[in-house]
């Protein structure tokens, strides 16, 4: 069971007056998913820089962590990362 980290920036749109998500985007490291979410942050209502880890076979997710947040993001957004 081998555990693998993945960095991205998940984006946040406006879609019939609803904050949704948008695009996610690979990072190669946590700092690059920070700074890649602050600079898409001045062309969105709002992103976030997250830490996957998940079991790099069966894909089960083990973790998921809001590590920064800009703008707009979705109030439930953090409890929907841990699928409640």
């Amino acid at each position: 069971m081998a555990m693998r980290t993945t960095f991205l920036v998940q984006t946040f749109v406006v879609k019939r007056k609803r904050l949704v998500p948008g695009d996610r985007e690979l990072a190669p490291t946590e700092s690059g998913a920070r700074k890649k979410a602050e600079a898409m942050a001045a062309r969105m209502p709002g992103t976030a820089a997250l830490r996957i880890v998940a079991d790099d076979e069966t894909g089960e997710l083990e973790s998921a962590t809001i590590l920064d947040q800009f703008g707009e993001v979705p109030d439930d957004f953090a409890e929907s990362l841990q699928g409640g």
